[in-house]
C-alpha cells in the first residue's frame, strides 16, 4: 500500500515487543537480534551510522501489510522535512525489506533513532518470509501516524537501500511511484551520508590496493 492519504493512521495496536529477542543455543543468537527495515534504513550507510555492528541478514517479506508515510502526531520530521516510513496491517498487501543481524549493544541506539522513549514509534515482533523461511524479526510502527508524503531526498535514500540490497524490480518500481512533498531545500542528513560513503569507499580502496600490491 502506498497510497497517500491526509488522515490519521487507523492500523490496529502494534503488539509490543519483548525486551530482549528470543536466542537459540548457538553463542551468535544469545549476542545478536535481527532487525527488519523497511524505510531510511534499508541503506547500510544509513543504518550503521549509529548502529556500527548491522550485517545483512536477508531480504525478506512482510505480509498482510502495506508501506505508508506520516508523522508522529502530524509533528514534521526536522531530519527529513516530509513524512516518514512506517507499515499498518493491509490484507493481502506486502512489504518488502532487509533483515539485519545486530549486536544488543545496538539495541538502544536503535530505539533512539526510532524515538521510542518519545513514543513516536514503538518496537514490536513480527514474521517475515524468506525463501520459504519465516524469522521472527524486531520492527517499528509509528503511533498516532498523519498521512503525509516524503522529501524526495528520503524517499532516495529508500530507494537506494532497496537497489542496494536487490529487493524486487516491481517493488522497487512502485517506490518510485510515489509522490513526494517537492522539498528542494538543504538536508543535513544527505551531506551526512555522502560523507559517511565516501570515506566506506576509500577503505574498500585502500583495502583493496593492501592486498593486491606486493
Amino acid at each position: 500500500k502506498f497510497h497517500i492519504s491526509p488522515s490519521d493512521c487507523s492500523s490496529s495496536p502494534p503488539r509490543s515487543c519483548p525486551p530482549l529477542p528470543e536466542a537459540g543455543d548457538n553463542m551468535e543468537n544469545h549476542l545478536t537480534f535481527l532487525y527488519f527495515a523497511y524505510g531510511s534504513n534499508l541503506l547500510k550507510e544509513r543504518l550503521q551510522l549509529k548502529n556500527p555492528s548491522a550485517k545483512v541478514h536477508c531480504v525478506a517479506r512482510l505480509e498482510d501489510y502495506g508501506l505508508v508515510f506520516g508523522n508522529y502526531k502530524g509533528l514534521a520530521s526536522d531530519r527529513w522535512h516530509g513524512g516518514v516510513a512506517t507499515i499498518e496491517h493491509s490484507p493481502g498487501d506486502e512489504v518488502w525489506g532487509v533483515v539485519w543481524r545486530m549486536s544488543m549493544s545496538d539495541l538502544e541506539s536503535l530505539d533512539n533513532q526510532e524515538n521510542v522513549t518519545l513514543r513516536a514509534y514503538s518496537p514490536v515482533e513480527l514474521p517475515v518470509k524468506t525463501k520459504g523461511q519465516e524469522l521472527n524479526c524486531r520492527t517499528y510502527i509509528m503511533n498516532s501516524c498523519v498521512y503525509a508524503p516524503p522529501s524526495p531526498q528520503y524517499l532516495k535514500v529508500i530507494m537506494m537501500g532497496a537497489e542496494q540490497n536487490g529487493l524486487p524490480k516491481d517493488y522497487q518500481g512502485k517506490l518510485r511511484a510515489i509522490e513526494t512533498n517537492m522539498y528542494d531545500g538543504p538536508l543535513p542528513m544527505m551531506s551526512l551520508l555522502d560523507c559517511f560513503h565516501t570515506v566506506a569507499v576509500t577503505r574498500q580502496i585502500t583495502q583493496i590496493c593492501s592486498f593486491n600490491c606486493p
